[in-house]
């Protein structure tokens, strides 16, 4: 009579999985026939399904679900830049995983994971990957964040450089000036405008690939690479930049990032802030980027970035050249690709699919005008007789 009970019970539990099943597939095929994708078909940027479990996975668990999804071999796109473009542009994606991303919200309202030993987590376990990886992917100066190709550059050794340079004409360089780069990377930057410009670089990092390799490419240069948080940093400086490193600060340090920057800075000093960007205000993180790719990421909003520097700083000039970042995760998936079978001597299947789906959803996201990419150029006091944009 038990074996029967339990049997019975099974088959119950499976017909209600079942049920589930078939409207979680419902609803989003709705979702993706009101993207223009279709299910199996022959364009590009239509999803090829090899699970059917796929839908009530998504459903419940929003991108963290598509994403390993993808990683474990559920589903395939010929174009998943274009895939997530068309999802983003007609607003599918926020129709599907609120769950999942109101426990992160709420995570990030309770806990500043940023903060501390925190602070260190995303070079652990990002930028700590393997300089293999990145000397592969990256430009010859493995500059990792988005290249500036309005200039009419043609490659991406040529964008990445446009980029430096750029940022050294907004912050108006002159020799020996003492510049300080809040998330130096692999020291391509430091490397650039110690060269270039004659000016004294003090470099900082948490990754320790990152240091160690800086250090090494820096040697013979007015350069000083630290492994250390931006709250332990001590010093005056002329100048200050820091490229793609804010997305790591967390909204809850916002302010005392901005306090850093304008303790270091002298008052007739500039700043600039290369920061990826997010069109409103949102507290909480994305759960599959949380999970694989940068944990305690999170990007700020406009209002959240100029609430943190209120007072501290006069703002000078806002840039933004979001779109610029599409041309620049193409090419380093190119790269990426190109270089798989060198890289799959370390790294295995799941991790390419989860390297691929990073870098071209990120490239979707920034063609859908989901993600941007800002300049701002701040000065203490204001630039007497006012500052004049670059670009």
């Amino acid at each position: 009579m038990l074996r029967l009970a339990l049997s019975r019970g099974f088959l119950e539990v499976e017909k209600s999985l079942s049920i589930w099943h078939r409207l979680a597939r419902r609803y989003g095929l709705r979702l993706l026939s009101a993207a223009d994708i279709a299910v199996n078909g022959s364009r590009p940027w239509d999803l090829q399904v090899h699970d059917e479990r796929l839908y009530l996975r998504c459903l419940l668990q929003g991108s963290l679900g598509f994403g390993e999804a993808y990683m474990e071999g559920w589903w395939d796109c010929e174009a998943i830049d274009e895939l997530v473009y068309r999802l983003l542009t007609s607003q599918a994606a926020e129709q599907v995983g609120w769950p999942v991303r109101l426990l992160l919200a709420l995570d990030s309202r309770l806990v500043n994971r940023q903060r501390g030993k925190g602070a260190f987590v995303v070079g652990q376990r990002h930028y700590d990957l393997g300089n293999d990886l990145y000397e592969a992917m990256l430009d010859r100066r493995l500059i990792y964040s988005c290249a500036y190709w309005d200039g009419g550059a043609q490659t991406l050794d040529e964008a990445q450089e446009a980029k430096l340079d750029l940022i050294a004409r907004k912050l108006d360089l002159q020799p020996g000036m003492r510049v300080l780069d809040i998330g130096c990377g692999w020291g391509g930057t430091a490397q650039y405008l110690a060269e270039r410009y004659g000016v004294q670089v003090v470099g900082i990092t948490v990754s320790q690939e990152q240091a160690k390799l800086a250090s090494e490419r820096c040697q013979g240069l007015p350069v000083e690479i630290r492994l250390e948080d931006y709250r332990q940093t001590q010093g005056k400086f002329d100048r200050i930049l820091s490229v793609g490193m804010f997305e790591h600060v967390g909204y809850r340090n916002y302010r005392t990032f901005m306090q850093v920057a304008r303790r270091l800075l002298k008052d007739d000093g500039l700043f600039l802030l290369h920061t990826i960007g997010a069109n409103v205000a949102y507290q909480g993180r994305d759960p599959w980027i949380e999970r694989y790719i940068f944990p305690n990421s999170m990007l700020p909003s406009p209002r959240l970035i100029t609430a943190a520097f209120e007072g501290l700083f006069v703002l000078e000039d806002w840039h933004n050249f979001g779109i610029n970042y599409v041309a620049t995760l193409k090419a380093w998936h190119a790269n990426f690709e190109r270089a798989w079978p060198q890289l799959a001597r370390r790294y295995d299947e799941r991790f390419r699919r989860m390297w691929r789906l990073y870098l071209l959803m990120s490239a979707g996201s920034f063609k859908a005008r989901a993600s941007q990419l800002w300049q701002l150029v701040l000065s203490p006091r204001g630039v007497k007789g006012g500052y004049r944009s670059v670009r």
